[in-house]
């Protein structure tokens, strides 16, 4: 099955900045979410981290009041 792959990607002009796009594009991508995390205010950080306890109590309530 590689050899398939090889063969084509040898035979392609300029496939060689393809890994280099790649590689730009993740570093951008994981250097905008590390600094969108540290400039997130403490206010912000404690209600996602408590999202999920949220939406569990939210269907707890929600069932009782069914009964």
């Amino acid at each position: 099955m590689l050899r398939f792959i090889k063969h084509s990607l040898t035979t392609i002009d300029g496939v060689s900045i393809f890994p280099i796009i790649s590689l730009l594009m993740f570093s951008l991508f994981f250097t905008g979410v590390a600094i969108m995390v540290f400039r997130m205010k403490k206010e912000e950080i404690n209600e996602l981290e408590n999202l999920p306890f949220a939406e569990k109590d939210n269907l707890t309530n929600s069932s009782n009041l069914s009964l």
